[in-house]
Formats: structure tokens, sequence, C-alpha cells
């Protein structure tokens, strides 16, 4: 039989088309049939329809078992065919099911051989349905038959058919009457007419073999007789195995080969099953060939990818016997069971190679075959190729430089010998006229249409550059795109939109996983600070790698951006803000994915605003703030964490520490809180732990990756839409031009939601701001203004999505300096509190019913008496009565927890304290989404201030388990410092003691931090924290915690802004001594001038544009709680004031300073007094600095409070530029609200702009310096009771002075010369108004009338009170108001009843103590009753209980006597 046509077919309708049983006769037969007749019996072994016509009268073949036996083999083979074309396939379908239905085998068999082929085989149940079956024939020139075979082994048992089988493009190529055309060849006998392109390839395709006729056989290779004369490659990893008949792994491989089209002949194929490992490659040398002609010449060759696992097929040309030479061709993937004819035009002017390199894929199944290799119009050269020489580097033919007088440190512009400094080339400006400044530089904007790189290189030896296997950069465009990679390289450029549009891709075809490729700019002098590279990517396919955007300094590299996997078949934009760096490389770092499918590809690079800062060429305006170096930038650009200025100095802590509202995130939350009743929380992430998913690689305020930012993330196990809050402190409705800005990065397919609020103190809710989708894998700047009718705080929302690819992050969240804190909490109730016990205002009470000041507390003094003031500071502590004050901080993601001993969990066994398993300890928690560097803090209150000698212990334990570390840092106003570190497991598993020596510190926290080493890691803990010689009081050394420290004169130290600021810091009052220097300075005034004119002598001028002014006044309103005058020591009568009751309504009031103060940084601070008379807290008093521009930067403020009293400000003053200093008065056009000023001082810094040496008194010996004028006394009217000084401060502390006595000798004089019985003293009551009355008392507690005696440190019993001896020296206070009742003696409701003992008090419910001072639960009946009357109950209940006991005994007696 031969093929008539193009599609020769059997459906087996009419009959079995010539196919036949074999082998009859052992009762396992091929049948023709159909399912409808066949008998019962038999009908479950064939198919229930057939294929063609889908029905049970459809005819096929199938198995028919009639009984079993071991030898049984059904052999259905086909008619004998003569021949076929090169094009042949074979289709059938087939059925091949049931549990134990075996394999089945289509063989080929040639007619003149005893060998067969196998084609095809199915190896097991393919399920209850028909299946197709493809078979490549190719050309078979011999006769050949097939069978299609199926062993019973006995235990056959199911359904194997097979119908419509189908031979398409079996027939050789017709005969043709005449063959015209270049490119064709007439077969001399058949007269048939093939492609020239087929001549000479080792397949016969004219049915003749004249095609194959005259042939070179040094230009082909069928592998039949050896390799030929091509080579093996040695610069590769393993070699190609010749082969013939199937590979040794299934499913992989050809069958046979392609020459013969069985498995007799043989073919080079890739074993990639061990030893061999992904991306090896075997790659095939040609023979040298010559130069080609103008027609170039012609490479054939057929390939066979078949299995899961293939890689790459690739091929080279090379010109150099060094090289792999260039890629003409690659093909990836499975390309299916069959072999696969490829050819190439060549064309080279020097002799060649051709290289044909497999690479093994990811597995076993990865055989990659090749076979009948052939050049058509080539001819062999006799030689050898040459060694590639290097390339050398590109020196241009040296410049001719043109006269000049430049200088080493000058460039030379090329045209005219013109000189400019070094650091302007490269910078983005054009600074020669020539431009050739720019000209060796990176271009602003590479769109790389020209086809070239914009000077972005490489930097990778040229040999590996030309190395086609090397992972590198290279440009592209559509046209370009080779099969197999359609799905993961840009189709199309950013610029164009076009396929012949260009771009920058790295081409993950070569090189292998992880390798990395990197394009970088030369070095680029110097950028300005707005500078942001802005760059379009293209990252598509199933396994790409990632893109990196690195700086590079001083070969120090660090990561400013980065994108990992797959973003989807998209260009997408990316800005990475650059700002000022020098001296730098830009660089793009491409990584490998783990195989081919994935490029990454950039376009449209471009450096916006990246020239630096021109010189400055204009003032700035009132609207701009004036940099060090004379730039101006915008007010709102200044403390918002970027560098606009260029040199840091609208960034500098001197400027930006006046504000609170910033936070950078870098060590906490700052003054934001998280919720606490969310289940989720804003992580605090440092960009040096490697992002693992979409959250940004580096943060917004150092823009690295050491720099920290908050962060939620969609991650499983969140569930979605679940959010996580931060809340800012309370901002006033007062607040003016207030702004937030903030930056965040939301990027990921699966994001949620980002939303800003303002809440109102009564929970109205307002929303400022909504993002729902992914808005680019970059920071953006967000700007909005805050205005509200209540107070109200800011609440940012982040909500998980969907997906778990998308994080929302936060940064650089700035508050301006114009948005007020407002006082209050949230909680807090609007109506005024009532005032808890009876402690006085400002003061709070101690457990014990003391009364303490709060800057009492956290001093290591126990002030209390009970240690109230200090328990909740972060104490010494042993964790079994809870936490003394320690906290964890809001802003971490885990935490130190209270705990007991474990044996199964990584934290200790048993605590320290106790030693035993119910001891407390704390311990770091491992969660079960904890990262590895993650830390948790563990901090104490602020702490006032320590001694020289203080210590801090604790004990530790890290067992051999534990995850953790520790780590004690301690937190100043100057920033953080680390003071102990353990990080080490104990081999011993104990707990180990750690001595920290403090030394003298103020104003500081201790924080213990924890930081896990693994992820979910922890365990470490600590136990028995304790300070030890921590207290000040009674200290002698001379040590200060701050160099610019005033020391006192009995060796206390206070700090600097405390000196002649109006008020004795120091208990000897030697820091208000000599203040002339300090008075005397442009601004300083304590309003006491005799002139009328203050504001010339005060050296202060008043605003003409605003609505009301201040006046000098005596007297403060009647509404203040009490009554009181001006603040200045001595004989000061005077204030200045401004209050809203007068006749001009209005809202503002301000006076600045007549003179600038010098340019100084951190140098000169203003402190003054303050007095605020405010009933509904609308009133704000500001302090501004106003630079020359005219700019007004707000530096301090207060909201008016219901406390009364003079209160103290200061504040830091700092500028680039000279200044004034404004105080402003906003009373918000409200009645009632009056705000005072007096003793404004300016530290002697503030004139000079530097350090000041202390000046000598210009006062003889025998002369009194006047404290607060320029002004010398006679020293012998010092506390002669006539005031000699304009100050009066001769006669102030004159407590020794021989003048009258304002007090009696029973009487204690308060400091406002008020007097009150010395009865009062030492009672724990304040009496005084600056409760002087019991200050220096001892920490004895006196009962049931007794009186402490401090000086005895003793109680005096009620029984020695008024028995006409004074037993207390103090005052004599037990011999005082004996026959009287003091005023308000009795508190609480309490009633003063006169004894023969003195006042005593009958005390209301709840209430107890000598005055009725201590609270304390009673019953709901009158207490004393209750205690007086218990006993008489208890013993009436007693004796009635008695008396029927005796009577119950004596019956019970006498019953028993009587007579029976």
């Amino acid at each position: 039989s031969h093929f008539r046509s193009s599609v020769s077919k059997c459906d087996f309708e009419a009959n079995s088309c010539g196919w036949f049983e074999a082998i009859s006769g052992d009762h396992f037969d091929w049948i023709w049939s159909s399912q409808s007749d066949l008998s019962v019996d038999f009908e479950h072994q064939a198919p229930p329809w057939d294929h063609t016509l889908n029905t049970a009268e459809g005819h096929f073949m199938f198995i028919l078992k009639k009984s079993s036996s071991l030898s049984q083999i059904a052999k259905l083979q086909s008619p004998t065919f003569r021949q076929t074309g090169p094009e042949c396939i074979l289709s059938f379908w087939f059925y091949n099911y049931g549990l134990s239905v075996g394999a089945a085998e289509l063989q080929l068999h040639m007619e003149k051989s005893n060998d067969s082929t196998v084609l095809w085989r199915v190896l097991y149940n393919q399920g209850n349905h028909w299946s197709e079956a493809t078979i490549q024939l190719g050309r078979l020139s011999q006769p050949f038959h097939l069978s299609l075979d199926k062993v019973s082994l006995g235990i056959y048992d199911g359904v194997s058919a097979i119908d419509d089988i189908r031979f398409e493009n079996c027939t050789l190529p017709l005969p043709a009457e005449s063959c015209d055309g270049p490119d064709l060849f007439w077969c001399q006998h058949t007269k048939a007419c093939v492609e020239k392109l087929r001549l000479c390839d080792l397949v016969d395709d004219c049915g003749d073999h004249t095609d194959e006729t005259d042939c070179a056989p040094e230009l082909q290779c069928s592998f039949e007789n050896g390799i030929c004369n091509w080579e093996q490659y040695t610069e590769d990893d393993f070699d190609w195995t010749r082969n013939q008949g199937p590979t040794s792994t299934l499913n992989t491989g050809p069958m046979k080969d392609n020459t013969l089209g069985t498995a007799k002949g043989h073919y080079l194929y890739i074993e990639s099953s061990e030893p061999q490992v992904f991306q090896d490659n075997a790659a095939l040398l040609s023979p040298i060939l010559n130069a080609t002609d103008a027609m170039g010449c012609t490479f054939r060759l057929y390939y066979h990818m078949f299995g899961k696992h293939i890689y790459k097929l690739a091929i080279y040309q090379r010109i150099w016997s060094d090289t792999k030479g260039q890629l003409l061709w690659q093909i990836f993937g499975n390309q299916g069971n069959r072999w696969i004819r490829k050819h190439l035009n060549i064309s080279s002017r020097q002799p060649f190679q051709i290289l044909v390199e497999a690479s093994v894929g990811d597995g076993f199944t990865g055989d990659i075959a090749i076979d009948d290799l052939s050049f058509m119009n080539c001819t062999l050269y006799p030689g050898s190729l040459p060694v590639e020489l290097p390339t050398p580097p590109e020196t241009s033919v040296p410049v001719t430089l043109p006269p000049h007088n430049c200088t080493d440190n000058e460039f030379v512009c090329r045209s005219d010998g013109h000189c400019v400094e070094k650091i302007q080339k490269c910078d983005f400006k054009y600074d020669c006229p020539d431009k050739s400044d720019e000209s060796s530089c990176v271009t602003e904007i590479c769109s790389f249409e020209t086809g070239n790189l914009c000077k972005w290189y490489q930097p990778i030896p040229i040999n590996l550059l030309q190395d086609s296997n090397t992972f590198r950069w290279g440009l592209g465009n559509g046209m370009s795109i080779h099969h197999g990679e359609e799905n993961h390289r840009p189709s199309v450029d950013h610029t164009k939109n076009t396929t012949d549009g260009w771009y920058l891709y790295a081409d993950s075809s070569n090189g292998k996983f992880g390798d990395t490729a990197d394009i970088l700019t030369p070095v680029i002098s110097l950028t300005g600070p707005k500078c942001t590279l802005v760059f379009w990517t293209h990252m598509n396919g199933a396994t790409v790698g990632s893109l990196q955007v690195l700086i590079r300094k001083d070969n120090v590299t660090s990561k400013l951006w980065a994108q990992t996997g797959q973003q989807g078949a998209q260009w997408k934009k990316v800005e990475v803000f650059l700002g000022v760096h020098s001296h730098t490389q830009v660089v793009f770092r491409a990584k490998r994915g783990v195989s081919y499918i994935g490029d990454i590809a950039v376009d449209d690079i471009a450096f916006q605003d990246c020239s630096p800062l021109h010189g400055p060429d204009r003032r700035c305006t009132a609207q701009e703030f004036m940099c060090a170096n004379k730039h101006c930038i915008a007010k709102d650009r200044l403390c918002d964490f970027v560098n606009d200025c260029a040199d840091g100095s609208d960034e500098t802590p001197f400027i930006c520490s006046t504000s609170d509202w910033g936070c950078d995130f870098e060590f906490d939350l700052c003054s934001w809180k998280q919720e606490q009743d969310e289940d989720l929380d804003w992580n605090l992430k440092a960009s040096s732990i490697p992002a693992v998913g979409t959250e940004p690689a580096a943060d917004h305020t150092l823009g690295n990756s050491s720099g920290h930012y908050i962060f939620i993330k969609s991650l499983f196990p969140q569930q979605p839409m679940r959010a996580a809050r931060i809340t800012s402190p309370v901002i006033s409705k007062r607040s003016k031009n207030c702004k937030i800005i903030f930056h965040y990065h939301m990027y990921g397919n699966g994001i949620g939601a980002l939303t800003l609020m303002q809440v109102s103190v009564t929970n109205q809710t307002k929303i400022l701001l909504n993002l729902t989708v992914e808005q680019g894998n970059f920071w953006q700047r967000k700007e909005l203004s805050l205005s509200g009718d209540e107070d109200f705080q800011l609440k940012f929302e982040g909500r998980v999505g969907k997906g778990h690819r998308g994080d929302i992050a936060l940064d650089d969240i700035v508050l301006t300096k114009s948005c007020l804190s407002s006082h209050h909490s949230v909680k807090e109730e609007l109506a005024m509190p009532l005032p808890t016990g009876y402690c006085p205002l400002g003061h709070q009470e101690c457990q014990n019913g003391k009364c303490y000041r709060p800057e009492k507390s956290c001093n290591f003094v126990d002030d209390c008496g009970d240690n109230t003031d200090e328990y909740e500071c972060g104490s010494s502590c042993t964790f079994e009565k809870g936490w003394c004050g320690w906290q964890n901080s809001l802003a971490d993601n885990f935490d130190w927890v209270l705990g007991v001993g474990s044996h199964q969990s990584l934290r200790p066994p048993k605590d320290h304290t106790l030693g035993n398993e119910n001891g407390h300890f704390m311990y770091l928690e491992a969660t079960p989404v904890g990262l590895r560097g993650d830390k948790a803090h563990f901090k104490s209150a602020m702490w006032r201030e320590c001694s020289a000698a203080c210590s801090m212990s604790f004990w530790y334990f890290i067992s051999a388990k534990a995850t953790g570390s520790i780590q004690i840092l301690i937190k100043t106003e100057k920033g953080l410092s680390k003071v102990w570190q353990e990080s080490k497991q104990n081999p011993g598993n104990r707990w180990q003691k750690a001595d920290i020596l403090l030394g003298k510190l103020r104003n500081f926290e201790v924080i213990f931090q924890g930081v896990r080493t693994r992820d979910l890691g922890g365990g470490a803990a600590i136990d028995d924290i304790e300070f030890k010689n921590c207290t000040t009081v009674g200290e002698i050394s001379e040590i200060c915690p701050e160099a610019t420290d005033f020391l006192c004169q009995d060796k206390k130290c206070i700090a600097s802004h405390l000196v002649c600021d109006y008020k004795a810091d120091c208990s000897d009052k030697s820091d208000e001594a000599d203040c002339r220097q300090y008075t005397s300075t442009t601004g300083s005034c304590n309003f006491e001038t005799s002139s009328g004119n203050w504001t010339s002598a005060c050296s202060l001028t008043q605003d003409t544009e605003d609505d009301l002014d201040w006046a000098i006044g005596n007297r403060i309103p009647a509404e203040s709680l009490i009554p009181d005058s001006d603040h200045t020591p001595g004989n000061g009568q005077h204030f200045l004031y401004v209050n809203s009751s007068g006749p001009k309504e209005g809202s503002t009031a301000r006076i600045t300073t007549s003179k600038y103060f010098p340019a100084s940084l951190g140098m000169c601070i203003v402190r003054f007094w303050f007095y605020m008379v405010d009933p509904r807290s609308m009133g704000i008093l500001k302090v501004y600095t106003i630079e020359e521009s005219g700019l007004n930067i707000q530096i301090w403020s207060a909201i008016g409070t219901k406390r009364t009293g003079w209160m103290f400000g200061y504040t830091p003053l700092s500028s680039n530029s000279p200044f004034k200093v404004a105080f402003e008065a906003d009373l918000a056009g409200s009645e009632d609200i009056f705000i005072a000023l007096d003793d404004i001082s300016f530290t002697p810094e503030c004139m000079s702009g530097g350090p000041v040496p202390t000046q000598p008194s210009p006062c003889e010996v025998d002369q009194f310096s006047c404290i607060y004028t320029l002004q010398c006394v006679p020293l012998l009217g010092k506390c002669n009771g006539h005031e000699d000084c304009i100050d009066g401060s001769d006669e102030m502390d004159c407590s020794l002075s021989p003048s009258p006595p304002l007090c009696g000798k029973m009487e204690f004089q308060c400091s406002t010369d008020v007097c009150i019985p010395s009865l009062l003293l030492c009672d724990g009551v304040p009496d005084c108004h600056f409760n002087e009355d019991e200050f220096g008392c001892s920490n004895q507690s006196c009962s049931n009338g007794a009186l402490v005696c401090t000086s005895s440190n003793s109680c005096i019993p009620v029984h020695q009170r008024c028995d006409g001896f004074a037993d207390c020296v103090d005052f004599q206070l037990d011999e005082s108001s004996c026959l009287e009742c003091p005023l308000s003696y009795c508190k609480n409701g309490g009633t003063c009843v006169v004894k023969k003992n003195g006042p005593m008090c009958r005390c209301g419910q709840g209430w107890k103590g000598n005055r009725c001072h201590i609270k304390f639960n009673s019953p709901a009946t009158d207490f004393t009753y209750t205690q007086n009357n218990i006993w008489t109950l208890l013993g009436i209940g007693l004796a009635f209980l008695m008396s029927h006991i005796t009577v119950a005994v004596l019956c019970f007696l006498a019953y028993r006597k009587g007579p029976i």
C-alpha cells in the first residue's frame, strides 16, 4: 500500500482497512466490531461507543479476551506501506481503560530487517474515554508495517481499542512539468520540485536521492559513524552523547533518529539526569569554515526537545577561538515528541565556527537531541581561529586642550580654555560655554532610541560582555524577540510604544540563577536637593528576578530601591528620590531568576531637577526660609526630614527640635500611639532587614537600607480588611495654617486601603484622604491643610488587602510648626474635674495621704515616705508585684511579657528573685509572625537627674534555646546611646548579673532593647532590676551632666538656661547672684523701668499691624483664683499684659525685639515668665523668630489653661541669618482673657552669637553688685532696711536682718509674706501658696492628735500639747494656737473643737488624720460611731450568750439529780 493523498484515514466503519490480528489462536485478539454487535458476555471488554460516530453502532478494533494464559499477545498489524514523505505524521484515537489494562506499544517494522522500533507506548489506565496519539514517522524510504502490541500475562482486565487512524502529509512531492525559480530544484527521476534549501541535508526529499547526490561529506554529519569533523567543546560542563534508539529516561528524548527514522539510526543528545545539574551546558563545535561571500551560507540541523524539564538549545557563531561567540538563535522549553528542522543563514567576513549548545533543565526529563547537521554553500577553512586580543580601553585620541590657566582642580572647557571647578563636571548643569563639562557624563534623559546607552556602562571585562552566556544588560526592541520570549520580554518600548522602539534589558536566557548584572553611570560630581531618578520598568514572566537601584560612593554601595518578581505585562513608572550626593554613581542591578522566563527591562531613565542649586541670586521672601548657604526654600519644607537646602540647615536639630510634631520612625512612633484595641499593628521596620515582599527597600528619611519606617503587610494570617491605626496627639482648634506632610508607599496587587481621618474630641470624623489601589513602588509626598471647630486628633488607618502581595508604609510624618498642641486628653471630661482628696492645685496625692509636686517625682528621692512618687518611674523592681512603672514601647510588634518559669519553652525554668516556678520575670515573647531583627523596647519613665555614682544592676537569662539578645540603651535629649549588650547564649542555663555605671545624667530614660536573632524567636529574660546610689541628695561631686551646666556653690548642677531666670534654682541661690550680663542683653526686661517709655528702655517694639497693644500693669484681674502680683523678685511691681475686656476688640498683640540678634545655632536662649487667666482655654501665647526676610517661625506656644500663677517658659533660638524675637498674644476675639509677661531675659550668647566668658564683677570689694541692674552700692547698705539698688536686690534674702520680724515666734512666714500658725507646719496639708510649710519635713507620720517635730524627727504626743512647755523647737509648734482654731483648719467637712490640748478635728465619713485630710474607704455608717460601738455590741451579745449557756447547764444538772 502507499499513500495516494495528503490525508489517508481509516475509521473502521466499513471494514478493518487491512489491519489484522497477527497472532491468532491464543484467545487474546484484536477484533473488528461495534458495541451493539457484542454479546452481553463480552460487551464490557469494548468501549461503549466508537470515536468516529460516538454511537454504540460505530465500529473500531478492540481486544477480545476469551480465556487467560501467561503467553497471550494481541498484535494488531497494519498493511505494508511502501514509503513515506519527510513530513509524514500518524495519528489515531485509542482506549486504554481498566485497573489491569496494562501497557501497549506501537512498533515500526522495516520489511528487510528483523529489528523493530518503538514509536509510541502507553503504560497504564488512561481513563474511561478515547485519547489521541500523534507520532512523527518522517521519511521512511523502505517498505514497512506497523503493529500495536499488548501482552496479557494472564491478568489482563480492561478495555483496549483503536479508531480513526490517519496518515497526514505522508506522500512524496508529485512530479512537475517544470521547476522554474532560483530557489527550486527539479528531482532527476521523480521530476518533483523541492526547495534548494533541502539539498544535501541528509534527508531524501525527492524520493530518488538525487537531492542528496554530489554533496560534500565534510559539510554533513548524520552521526551514523561518529561525530564526523565536529568536536566536543572543552570549555563546557559535560559532553554530548551519541545514541541509537530511546534515551535511558522515560518521557524525554527521541525514540529513533531522524536520518533513518528507526532505532538503528544514531543521533547526539544531552543526558539531563545526574551528575548533571540545572544549567550545565554541553556544546559541539563545527569544523572551521571560510568567510562567506555576499550571499552567505546556510546551516541546517534537526533538533528534538521533548520532556517536562527541557531548558534551552542555542546556536552561536564564533570568530575567536577563546570565546563562545555571538548568539544566532535559541529556543526554550518542551517542543513535543518530534524532530524539528531549523535552518540559519550565516554571513561572516572572517573564518568562523558554529557552536551548538544545549543546557540542562531543572529535572531529569530534559534530554535534548540533535541530528543531521549540514552546511550549504560553505567551504572548509584549513587553518585555525585566532585568539581574541583584549581591546584597549576606550582611549579617545588625547584631547588637544586649548591654551588655558586652569589648575589641577579645575576642568578645562574644550573650546576656549575657560576653567570651571572640577565639582562642576558631570553635575547636570552646563558650566562651559561649549557644554564640554557634561559631554562625558550620563545624560539627563535617556530613551535609548538613538541606539546608544547615554554613557551608562557595564563594569565587566570585554570578553565577558561578548560571551553570549553572560547575564548582562543590552539594548533590545520588540522586533528582536526570539521564539519562546514573547511572554516575558516587552513587545513595545515605553518611549514610542512601538516594536521598533529601543529599551534596555537584562536577558535572562543567559547566565544562571542568582547572577547579577550591573549598569552604572560615570561619576556624578554633585546633585541638587530635589534630584529624583525617574524611569519605567517592565518585569514579566513566571520566574523574573529582581531589579535594584543602588548608589555607590568610594566603593561603598547602598540600596535605594528594589522590586522583585512578576509585575505584569506593562510598563510601570518608578521614582527614586536621590537628593544631595557628591562623587557618586547610580547603579541599576538586575538579578536573574531561577529560569529564563522573565527579562528585566528599563526605559526612559531621567534625572529630574538634579542640577545643584545655583548661587543665591535673590533675597528670600517672607514665605521662605533662608538656608545657611543663603538659598531660599518654601517654609513648609522646613523640618520635613528632607535636605532641601543641600547643606542640611533646614533639618538641623537646633531649628527642628523646637517642634515635637515630626516623626521619622528611626526609633519609635514618637508622639503617635498605636490603637490598643486593634488586632493589627503598624510595624516598625528597619530597611536593613531584607524585604520579603512588596515593602520599600529603603526608608524615606535616610533613603537607604539603614533607615526605618512603619508598615502593614497584606500577608497570611491577616484576614482581609483588618485595620491598624495610629493616632496623633490632640491638636488645638486654635491652630492656624496647620498642615500635615507625610510620605507613603503603597505597592502590590493585594493592597488594602490607607485612610487619614480627623477625629474631634466629641468623636466627629472627617475623611481627609482615602487611597485604595496600588500607588507605585516608590515613596510619595502628601501635604494636607488641617482645621477644625473642635480640638482634634489625626488617625492613620491601614487596612489589609485581599491578596498576599501588598504593603502600605508610612514615613516622615510632619505637622508644621503652626500646629498647636491642645491640653485635651480625649478621655478627659470637658467639665472641670473635681480635685482628688485634699491636695491643692498642681499637687499629687501620695498613697499615705501626703502631697507632692510632680517635679519631685522620678528623682530617686522618696518625698512621699511610701515611695509613691518614685514607684511608677521604672524603678528598682523584682516584678513580683507588677511592672514598677516599666512599660513596653507602643511602636513594637512584639513585647516584653511578665511571666513565670517554664521548662518547655524558650524562657527560663525559674525566676531569679524567688528561685522557683512561681516567681515572676520579664521575657521576650516568641510570636508566630515575628521576623529576625524585630525589636522590643522596655522603657522606664523620664528620670530627672541621677548622681555621678549612679549604677543599675539586673539579672538576665539567655538559655541555649533562646533566640533573642539584650541591649541597654540610654535615651537623653541628645539621642540614644548603647551602654551594654549581651547576645551570647548561656551554656550553663543560669541567671547572670550585669552591673552598669550610669554616671551623671539628666532627663534620661533607661531602655531594655530585646532583639530577635531568628524568625519567630524570643525567650531572653530579665529580673531584679536595681538602681543604687542614684540620689543627688548629699552629693558633693563637681561633675555635671552637661559641660555647659552651672555649678552651684553647694556643688549641685543646674542647666545653663536656668541661670539668672528670676528664680533661684540652686538651694543656695548662687544662680541668681550676679545677673548683669543677662539683664543687659537687648530685649531682656523686667518692666520695672523708671521712664515712661518702656519700649525703648527694653529695646522692644509694638507691632503696628496687630489689633491690640501690650501695656504695663501691676494687678492681676480678680478672675484669677488667687490674688497675685508681678513676678520680679525684690521690689518689682510691673509686668506687661494684654487683655480682651477693653474697648478695642481684636485678636493679636505682638512685641518684637527692636534689634537683630546675630545668626547662631543652639547658643541663644530666651527665658520669660507668663500668666494666663483664660476660663475657656482660647488664648495663646506664642514666641517667634523673625528672619531678615520677614519669615516668622513659631518656636514656642502655650494655650490658656485653668492653672493660675506665674509659669516659666524658655526656648532655644537658632537661625542662619540675623533674627528678631517676637512675643504674640492671640486672644481669639474672646472676652475675659488676660495674658501677662514678665522678666524676659536672653542669655549673653544671644548678643555674641557664640560662647561668652563670665565677666568679673565691676564692683569694688566693699561694694554690693545689684543682681538685676548694672549698679554697685555700698556693702554696708545690704540688708539695712533701705533699698539702695534700683531692683531692691540689696534687701532680698535678708532673713538675718535686724528689721522687725513680720511674724510672731509661734508663726511661720510664707514666701508671700503671709504668716501662718506654726501648728500648721509639716502636718501633711500645704497652707502657704508655694507649700513651703511642707518643705524639708521628716518622713515621720503622726496621728491621733500628735504633731510632727522635724528637728527631732519625732512625734509630740497629744498630752504634751499646750502644756506650757515647748517640746519642739520648730517655732514652738506644740504650743501654737492653743485657744483657737486656725482658719480652714479641718478639711473635707471636718469640725474644729478647742480642747485642753488645743484644737482637734471631728472628721466626716471617709476622712481621718489630724486635719481630716486623709481619705480612706469606710462602710456606709459613721465610722467613728461604728468603731466606738462595735465592742459594746459584741460585749452585750457575748453576755447574753453566756447567760443562756449558764441556764442550760444548771437545768441539765438539776435534771440529772432528780428521782428516777
